[in-house]
């Protein structure tokens, strides 16, 4: 096994332990690909993996989400739980389509500022951890849509590397009312078309760009962080309910500290 099957074998790992527990998992990817010198064209690699992490959700929630389609033609309750996840997931489609030239170009290639959002991101998750309202909304397919609309608008925060897609959706929903388990699983289906539409336009917009070499290192990556994610998913609605988001946030604080110490360290 070369060494660069290796390294992408890591960073797959590193995408799907992080990519559905709130410590954003694009910061962790790119700050890891930083400090071993692995560098992908336009961080495509990055992108291409979290696909395996979509594929988890289809793969635990298969059953369900199946039900569901089955159900939209005469089940209001299923039609609006599909309208709740499109709708919570348009602001991003439209703020990640407007941005994507700066994001990829200036947030992604500044480490100290991932670090800096780890830790504030970090201070958010305790503090919401422990004085969100009491919660109103048990079902994560039962949000009322205002709620998800404006779980969809927090989501928009994830632009920045090192906020995270599922602690700014989290975030949002504990706000909104929504329990700690409910507010994990509605991440996880908002994830979907999110990540999934990410994927998609950019691929497409870096396709000048693509290292078809690389494909075999991409699939590593890619089955490492799929097989990774569905241990997480199936792990962490137990975990929440019993131990809340604070553990992440400590977490976030940590690597954020310690990466700062590292780059003015001159690492």
């Amino acid at each position: 096994m070369s060494d660069t099957t290796l390294v992408a074998a890591f960073l797959g790992l590193v995408e799907g332990l992080t990519e559905f527990i709130p410590v954003s998992s694009t910061g962790h990817l790119l700050l890891a690909a930083h400090f071993i010198g692995f560098e992908s064209p336009a961080h495509t690699f990055e992108v291409v993996i979290q696909l395996g992490a979509v594929l988890a959700i289809l793969f635990v929630y298969f059953a369900k989400l199946w039900q569901v389609a089955r159900d939209v033609p005469h089940d209001p309750a299923a039609r609006r739980f599909v309208a709740s996840i499109l709708l919570a997931f348009l602001p991003a489609a439209v703020v990640g389509i407007m941005a994507h030239g700066f994001i990829k170009a200036v947030l992604f290639e500044t480490p100290s500022l991932i670090a800096l959002m780890l830790i504030l991101g970090g201070v958010v998750l305790l503090f919401v951890d422990r004085f969100a309202p009491a919660p109103r909304h048990e079902d994560a397919m039962r949000l009322p849509l205002h709620v998800a609309l404006a779980v969809g608008i927090f989501q928009c925060l994830a632009m920045v590397p090192g906020t995270s897609r599922s602690g700014a959706t989290i975030v949002g929903a504990l706000l909104m009312g929504v329990s700690k388990r409910a507010a994990a699983e509605f991440s996880f289906f908002l994830s979907m078309p999110t990540m999934a539409g990410a994927f998609a336009y950019d691929l497409w917009k870096n396709r000048d760009v693509l290292d078809m070499s690389a494909m075999g290192d991409i699939a590593v990556g890619f089955v490492v962080a799929f097989l990774s994610a569905v241990v997480v998913v199936r792990w962490l609605l137990d975990f929440v309910s019993r131990h809340g988001y604070a553990p992440f946030g400590w977490w976030r604080i940590g690597v954020g500290g310690v990466v700062l110490l590292l780059i003015w360290g001159g690492a």
